[in-house]
């Protein structure tokens, strides 16, 4: 997305939060044109209601009328379907459907995000070969990572504070940690490692 933005403005609208007084977006400034929107909703509300109203407020006060939906989720399509997109890109970097707590509607949101999508990524061959029979322009998208980004650890020279006190050598995890995390091995290192 801070790709798009060097040519166009980005909204990345995450998912909705709960517990908040009442129902609005908070819009953060990540660079010149990309800004983070996050939901915050009451606890109860009626989420597809609150935050259609929202982004149809959001999109009037910003002036959006030609845009890209790309979506990584098919579950924000409830919410959105009142928006007229010039394309629609789903882009379906894991098999939702299997993540612990799935939505149990998942899977028809999905169905009808393949109707709906002009273009869909997906990550890695797995995935791919499970999803390309269910739309006509389905492309493998595999993992990557921003080299120039992270090429900037090879150019650090003081040691980070929050890392000042952690013995020599250091092993360390990185990445999402969800049910699919082998948390035993994790542990076991730990245990194996305390220093």
């Amino acid at each position: 997305m801070t790709r798009f933005a060097d040519n166009r403005r980005v909204f990345f609208i995450e998912e909705p939060i709960f517990g908040s007084d009442r129902s609005e977006l908070r819009i953060s400034a990540r660079r010149d044109s990309l800004f983070v929107v996050t939901p915050h909703l009451p606890d109860g509300a009626n989420v597809d209601a609150e935050l259609s109203e929202l982004v149809r407020d959001l999109f009037a006060r910003r002036g959006i009328d030609q845009f890209v939906a790309w979506y990584y989720t098919p579950m924000m399509l409830s919410w959105s379907r009142h928006l007229e997109p010039v394309a629609v890109v789903y882009d379906c970097m894991d098999e939702l459907s299997l993540f612990k707590n799935a939505p149990a509607e998942l899977i028809e949101c999905e169905a009808k995000l393949f109707e709906t999508a002009d273009l869909v990524f997906t990550g890695g061959r797995s995935l791919y070969e499970a999803k390309r029979l269910q739309h006509e322009a389905v492309f493998a998208f595999p993992s990557s990572i921003d080299v120039a980004h992270f090429a900037q650890a090879l150019t650090i020279t003081d040691e980070p504070e929050d890392q000042k006190e952690i013995a020599r050598p250091r092993i360390g995890f990185f990445g999402v940690i969800d049910e699919r995390t082998d948390i035993d091995l994790l542990r076991e290192l730990a245990s194996a490692r305390p220093d």
